[in-house]
C-alpha cells in the first residue's frame, strides 16, 4: 500500500513538471551610470522609445518603485528624467522600459479621487481600477473641426455670468494679484456645476499641500466630489510631475470629451479644467524639464 502511494505521488509530480510552462518575457533592462539634478543617463536600454516611461525597481534605498522619462536618446547612453526622489537612486541602480509612452489612466474610475500627474492615487482611498490610459502628448484637433462655442458655464457669480459669460470650449485667463480671489472663482464654479452635467478636473500646481487638502475637504463638504478629478503635483513634488500635471489633467478631460462617463445615470461628456497656477508650470519648464508642445486642446 505504502509503494503505490509512493507511485501515485511520483507519477503526480511528473505530470506536474511536465505541464509546467513558464512564461516568456522580454525585458528591456538597463543599468544606471550616473545621476544627478533630477537627471539620470543609463546604459542597455537599447530598445527604449522616445517619451517612454522606464521604471527604477524598488530598492533598499527606497521601497516603491520610481518612474522616469526616457527623454534624450543617444547611441549608446539614454538621458532619463526621473519623476521623483533622485536622490534616492544611486550609481549601478537597474532601470527598466515599460513598454508605455507616458500616459495617465482615464475615465469613470477617476471621478471623487485625488491622483498626482501620473494617476497614481495618493487620498487614500486605495487603487483605482483603470483599463483605459491616454498619453499625455498628443496633437491638438483641428479648430476647423470643433464646434462652434454656443451654451455658458454658470460659474454662479452673477457679475461673470452677466457681463463676461464663459462658454463651454472657450478658455479664460483669470488673472490677478496674489491672494485677490483667482482660486476661490475657480472653486465657486466647480461647486456650482453640481446636477449640471459638466465634469470638472482642478490640477493643482505647485501649491502647498495643506491649501490642496483644505480645497478638496472644501469640495468634499459641499459634494462637488461625486464628479470633480483633483490632479496635485505640489509644491513640495518635483520639477517634472509639476510640469507634466496640466498635461495629465489635459488628457482625462479628452477622454471625457471624447467617449464620456457616467454621471448619476446619466452619459456626461463635457468637462471643465482649471489650472491652477500655469505661472508655476512656466517655472518647472525654465527648470530644464524642455518638451516641444502645450497641453493639448488648452
Amino acid at each position: 500500500m505504502a509503494a503505490l502511494r509512493v507511485d501515485e505521488i511520483t507519477a503526480f509530480l511528473r505530470q506536474q513538471v511536465e505541464a509546467f510552462e513558464a512564461p516568456v518575457e522580454d525585458v528591456n533592462v538597463g543599468e544606471v551610470i550616473e545621476v544627478g539634478d533630477g537627471i539620470a543617463r543609463t546604459s542597455g536600454l537599447s530598445g527604449v522609445m522616445a517619451q517612454e516611461l522606464v521604471e527604477f525597481p524598488a530598492t533598499v534605498n527606497h521601497a516603491d518603485p520610481i518612474y522616469g522619462i526616457a527623454f534624450n536618446l543617444e547611441e549608446d547612453t539614454v538621458g532619463v528624467i526621473i519623476l521623483g526622489d533622485y536622490l534616492k537612486i544611486e550609481e549601478g541602480d537597474q532601470v527598466r522600459s515599460t513598454g508605455r509612452i507616458i500616459s495617465v489612466p482615464v475615465g469613470q474610475s477617476l471621478l471623487g479621487r485625488v491622483v498626482d500627474a501620473l494617476g497614481r492615487p495618493i487620498d487614500g482611498k486605495g487603487p483605482i481600477q483603470a483599463d483605459t490610459y491616454r498619453p499625455i502628448e498628443r496633437i491638438a484637433p483641428n479648430v476647423v473641426v470643433r464646434q462652434s462655442v454656443n451654451s455658458p458655464v454658470q460659474t454662479g457669480i452673477k457679475a461673470i455670468d452677466s457681463m463676461i459669460p464663459i462658454g463651454r470650449g472657450q478658455r479664460e485667463l483669470i488673472i490677478g494679484d496674489r491672494q485677490t480671489g483667482k482660486t476661490a472663482l475657480a472653486l465657486d464654479t466647480i461647486i456650482n456645476q453640481k446636477g449640471k452635467d459638466l465634469i470638472c478636473i482642478y490640477v493643482a500646481i505647485g501649491q502647498k499641500r495643506a491649501a490642496i487638502a483644505q480645497l478638496v475637504s472644501t469640495l468634499e463638504k459641499y459634494g462637488a466630489m461625486e464628479y470633480t478629478i483633483v490632479v496635485v503635483a505640489s509644491a513640495s513634488d518635483p520639477a517634472p510631475m509639476q510640469y507634466i500635471a496640466p498635461y495629465a489633467g489635459c488628457a482625462m478631460g479628452e477622454e471625457v470629451m471624447e467617449n464620456g462617463v457616467m454621471l448619476n445615470g446619466r452619459h456626461v461628456n463635457e468637462a471643465l479644467i482649471v489650472y491652477d497656477d500655469l505661472s508655476k508650470h512656466a517655472w518647472a519648464y525654465r527648470q530644464g524639464f524642455i518638451a516641444p508642445a502645450s497641453p493639448a486642446g488648452t
